[in-house]
């Protein structure tokens, strides 16, 4: 099996006149639990519905385990799927979904979702429908996990949630991905979850792919930079400016470099992962070339 999960290049889809996705070049790796961030209307949702073969006509190239999305039924066989909204059946009560998922999928893992039920404290008896919103996507990803996939699509499934069932149903993900190879693609708005169970990020942005890479990397190369106000054309070579904020007398950069910078007029601080999204979301933002300037009073 090719160490790539889902590649693709120059993707592209567009509604009437506004495009969803544009150009976009990924090449998620094997093994990875991926963070996908953005705002709304950047396009995470049509790139994860182009993945599963929701959205069959595109532009440019997308393969998924090696192949077009929802090619055959082996294909899929090997994805699992948890929407927003934790879709199941509201009038099956909890062994038929069981029972239902374990009809529909060959490589069930029956041994799992008996025991991640039991500790979640479900009655088998019970209908989906009474269920509490963090009860039915918790039973959702452990239904999707149950099937044992190569690959696991998530698209903001703590949305609806409360602190306490979001942490829990991040606990089982994080549990189920040390314990697995399979690869996990997660898209969230709250970027102090993903910085929780993820090692690798892509943010998106206005259709556009912003940035891809592992999380320890994106960590390494980013950084705050503190210094008495001075235009970033006077920043050393080599250090690419993010976001750029300047009061009457300071300025703040946000950059990315990949060698150490070496300025004594200058104060380097670390960045957290939610730091260096929100630079990007806010230069993309911008819808300028050049990144954004912000005049601080």
């Amino acid at each position: 099996m090719s160490n790539v999960v889902i590649e693709a290049k120059n993707l592209s889809k567009k509604y009437k006149k506004k495009y969803a996705l544009t150009d976009c070049n990924i090449s998620i790796p094997q093994g990875r639990v991926v963070g996908l961030v953005g705002p709304n209307g950047a396009g995470k949702s049509t790139l994860m519905q182009i993945a599963l073969g929701l959205i069959p006509t595109y532009m440019g190239e997308i393969n998924v385990l090696g192949s077009i999305p929802a090619q055959d039924a082996s294909q899929l066989a090997k994805i699992g799927f948890v929407g927003q909204d934790a879709p199941l059946y509201s009038q099956f009560d909890v062994r038929d979904s069981l029972n239902f998922g374990k009809w529909l999928n060959p490589s069930w893992d029956e041994s799992l979702i008996s025991d991640r039920v039991e500790r979640l404290g479900i009655t088998l008896r019970q209908k989906v429908g009474s269920l509490s919103g963090g009860e039915r996507a918790q039973l959702a990803l452990a239904l999707a996990v149950a099937k044992n996939p190569e690959l696991l699509i998530l698209d903001e499934p703590t949305a609806s949630l409360d602190p306490l069932a979001r942490m829990s149903f991040l606990q089982f993900l994080m549990e189920d991905a040390a314990s697995h190879s399979r690869t996990v693609l997660i898209s969230s708005h709250l970027v102090s979850d993903l910085e929780r169970v993820c090692d690798y990020i892509i943010i998106l942005v206005a259709s556009k792919v912003q940035l891809a890479l592992p999380v320890d990397e994106v960590l390494a190369t980013h950084k705050r930079l503190i210094c008495k106000k001075r235009p970033a054309s006077s920043l050393p070579t080599g250090v690419e400016v993010i976001e750029e904020k300047h009061s009457t007398s300071q300025s703040i950069f946000i950059v990315r470099s990949e060698d150490k910078i070496w300025d004594p007029e200058v104060i380097v601080e670390p960045l957290d992962l939610e730091d260096v999204v929100l630079a990007y979301m806010g230069s993309a933002e911008s819808n300028k070339k050049n990144p954004i300037v912000k005049e601080v009073l």
